[in-house]
């Protein structure tokens, strides 16, 4: 890493200015449902382990988990989405309500069911998961009424940055991406999107852009190897520049992150870990490098804060949000925090 440093008092100042922040979340959203117990013997119908459930609990997932680590984060989340009118998009109200998030942003169809992800959880490891969903696209309609509804938030509330973290639901479309970076570049408010593979190539022209690996490489369709590092930077750079982004961040699991804009290029290493869970991981990836990026943090601090969140939260089992204090702790103890 090239030579950078900076001060403590300055990394908790930044933390502290997260809290005066309001993002707008544009993605699919979904139910997290969990059900947990023990495992003791492998059913004689089939061979799959029999869980003893103990607890069931439901959770907000997809783009709303973003809004809880923007939260937990100490900034204030607007989520804009479609759910269903059916039982679990009421479900999802409620937990909404429960969390103390605003609705405001949420429009029903009667076209389209909500996404309900439920987990099987036993001796704390995934035995299976269940998707109940749609990825078909939402109608013209609904873009255009979801459309306006972003148009009216962005033009009535004091926005710093807009999240786009696109699950390949159907919510978000090419025509919602365009309009929205084109009122967002007219207004000054940064734009910063965990990419899926229907849309990869539609981002032109947003502020930083997070895939993971495995994204960048079905995006791109390239065999590209994640040892050579090198090699990555020049692919990134390369899409960077065509698609006019400011900055690419790409996340390697376990080798790190990388960080590629015109006059900084850096990897950063994982640091190790006891993972129990990478769900969820990419969202608090994406939370923690827009309020940076709001903030107009250093790249390298961006990407290092960053790594470290998306790490904290893969110690624990299941989806949930980062822990500010423990970012912060885990902030003040890199090696160029002085």
């Amino acid at each position: 890493m090239k030579k950078f440093s900076i001060k403590k008092e300055h990394v908790r100042e930044i933390f502290r200015s997260f809290n005066n922040l309001n993002v707008l979340i544009i993605g699919d959203v979904m139910v997290d449902s969990y059900l947990w117990g023990k495992v003791s013997r492998i059913s004689p119908e089939a061979p799959v382990p029999i869980v003893t459930v103990s607890k069931k609990e439901r959770r907000l997932g997809g783009a709303a988990n973003v809004a809880l680590n923007v939260q937990a984060l100490g900034a204030n989340p607007i989520l804009c989405s479609v759910i269903g009118v059916d039982h679990e998009g009421q479900a999802f109200l409620e937990l909404l309500r429960l969390q103390k998030l605003s609705q405001k942003g949420i429009l029903k169809s009667r076209d389209r069911v909500t996404t309900v992800k439920t987990r099987v959880i036993g001796n704390n490891y995934q035995v299976v998961r269940v998707d109940e969903e749609t990825e078909d696209e939402v109608t013209t309609d609904e873009t255009q009424n979801l459309s306006n509804l972003i148009s009216y938030i962005l033009h009535h509330d004091k926005i710093d940055v807009i999240i786009f973290e696109d699950y390949n639901k159907g919510l978000i479309t090419s025509k919602l991406i365009s309009k929205v970076v084109e009122l967002a570049k007219s207004k000054g408010i940064p734009t910063c999107v965990d990419p899926k593979k229907r849309n990869f190539n539609a981002y032109k022209g947003v502020t930083l852009f997070k895939p993971n690996l495995k994204e960048l490489r079905e995006g791109l369709k390239l065999d590209v190897d994640g040892e050579d590092i090198e090699e990555l930077q020049r692919a990134i750079s390369s899409f960077r520049v065509k698609q006019n982004f400011e900055t690419a961040l790409v996340t390697l699991a376990d080798k790190g992150i990388i960080t590629n804009s015109r006059s900084v290029k850096e990897h950063i290493e994982a640091h190790i870990r006891n993972i129990s869970d990478v769900s969820g991981a990419g969202d608090t990836v994406i939370s923690v490098a827009a309020l940076c990026r709001a903030l107009e943090c250093n790249p390298v601090l961006t990407a290092s804060l960053a790594n470290l969140a998306g790490g904290i939260v893969c110690e624990e089992v299941g989806v949930i949000p980062i822990s500010k204090e423990k970012l912060l702790e885990e902030a003040l103890a890199l090696d160029f925090v002085r």
